[in-house]
């Protein structure tokens, strides 16, 4: 019996076992199939792409005791302390980081009743009975610690709580003793429908190394049977002092487990949450600050060395992308130094045309006025030729002009002045600004009183651009 049970453990051990040493993923390079999330670092999930080890074999021994029978092995049943041997051996193989399998080969022998089988019994009345059991079963392995384990612990993981269940064959000789001797009174078989027991139980670990863990278990096991505890037969005199139809026993061990593998850590070991929060914990304090302009600013003028075409540019110079000083209108002299922005003009007027002697020929320079966007003051990147225009034209001139705003019949009088007032004035400041003297230019609004197309009042009896056409600011002679 012993024999069949071991041959057929070691028959299941040996292929799973053939797959414990996995190596070090490896990847070959080629696209997911259409299974997959799509992304190019996807690849199948082999022995060769393991990160973790997940075979181990373990082994245990300890000391069963009878808890719930007819024949007891504690004091306070029917018995007295009785102290009996149990060993075990498994093959373990990990499923995920929390839940994995175990096919596990029992071999032990419970004593119980009221004196040890090895003893004379002390009285006519007393009974003393052994059980010597070989038991197979697949157990299933819930790590609690990965389960319930909080993302924000961080201190070191060594102890591990697990809970195991699972069911078996179970095969036994009982043997009972009393005044007239001592004989085999039960003999189950494994593998037939009487011998099916399970067994559940809580065992804590904890990992010496990554190779070794030692562990602590206790275990109740359920038989099935009324006639493990060595009462004999089930209506005996023995079997009917108790009422229950399974003989019950506690088994605590204490064991080793070998992890095998080539890496560095076991998947029971690992909680997947713990490395993600691990992983952003060090990007968090990863300092991400980066070193720009090396080199320094040395014109300030708020670019880099680095890429500054230009490492003399002047105090307060406006420069583009490249760190060049701005030269708008194209005529060699940057804006800082500038007099007419927007209009070319030679280095020695600074930047400013030189006045043309002769008259002013009206069909070769004409003054035009310009319009404005509803409810706006903001002269129009549009409009600049034509204000431009109006630089060359009257600093050609002898004469003076007045710069005169207008509105459409939108809005009040008191507010259609105001606006008026702002059209002109900023007009007349952009004159000025690109080379145009102050004194011959003067600002004046006049609201809604002088429109280009009188009919319009109210502006809803006339189309959009005659009431745009009302909204301008134009020259006048003085």
């Amino acid at each position: 019996m012993k024999l069949s049970l071991a041959i057929v453990a070691l028959a299941l051990a040996v292929p799973t076992a053939s797959y414990a040493q996995d190596s070090t993923a490896v990847s070959n390079g080629k696209y997911p199939n259409t299974f997959s999330s799509g992304s190019a670092n996807v690849s199948p999930f082999t022995n060769q792409s393991k990160r973790f080890n997940d075979w181990s074999i373990s082994a245990g021994a300890g000391v069963p005791l009878m808890q719930s029978a007819d024949l007891t092995s504690i004091k306070n049943g029917n018995g007295k302390n009785l102290f009996g041997y149990s060993a075990y051996v498994s093959i373990d193989k990990a499923i995920t980081h929390a839940f994995g399998l175990k096919l596990q080969y029992d071999r032990g022998e419970t004593r119980q009743g009221w004196f040890n089988t090895k003893d004379a019994a002390p009285d006519a009345t007393a009974v003393g009975a052994r059980t010597q059991y070989d038991a197979l079963s697949l157990l299933g392995d819930i790590n609690f610690s990965n389960l319930l384990r909080r993302v924000d612990n961080h201190s070191p993981f060594r102890w591990a709580l697990h809970g195991y269940a699972g069911i078996g064959t179970i095969a036994y000789r009982a043997y009972q003793k009393d005044a007239t001797g001592q004989r085999m009174v039960t003999e189950i078989k494994p593998f037939q429908l009487g011998s099916m027991f399970a067994q559940a139980g809580a065992g804590l670990k904890f990992k010496v190394n990554r190779r070794i863990d030692i562990e602590g278990r206790l275990m109740y096991v359920v038989t099935g049977d009324d006639e493990f505890d060595g009462g004999g037969d089930k209506y005996s005199a023995i079997n009917q002092r108790e009422e229950q139809v399974s003989d019950n026993f506690f088994n605590a061990t204490l064991g080793v487990t070998l992890k095998l593998g080539k890496h560095e850590s076991h998947l029971m070991w690992h909680d997947p949450l713990q490395e993600i929060y691990y992983k952003l914990d060090v990007l968090a304090n990863k300092n991400q600050d980066i070193e720009v302009c090396k080199k320094g600013d040395a014109d300030n003028d708020g670019v880099c060395d680095d890429w500054d075409r230009q490492l003399d540019t002047p105090a307060g110079a406006r420069v583009d992308g490249a760190g060049v000083a701005l030269d708008t209108d194209l005529d060699g002299v940057i804006d800082l130094y500038d007099k007419c922005v927007t209009v070319p003009g030679p280095v020695e007027n600074n930047g400013c045309p030189t006045t043309p002697t002769g008259p002013v020929v009206e069909t070769e320079t004409k003054l035009e006025g310009i319009e404005f966007d509803l409810n706006s003051d903001r002269i129009l990147p549009s409009n600049t030729p034509i204000l431009n225009n109006a630089v060359n034209y009257i600093n050609s001139s002898t004469g003076s002009y007045s710069v005169i705003g207008a509105t459409d019949t939108r809005g009040t009088d008191a507010y259609n002045q105001k606006l008026s007032e702002r059209r002109a004035n900023n007009v007349k400041n952009y004159l000025i600004k690109n080379g145009v003297q102050s004194t011959k230019i003067n600002a004046l609004g006049k609201g809604e009183k002088d429109l280009k197309y009188p009919e319009c009042e109210p502006a809803t009896k006339c189309p959009e651009w005659k009431n745009r056409a009302n909204r301008r600011v134009y020259f006048e002679a003085k």
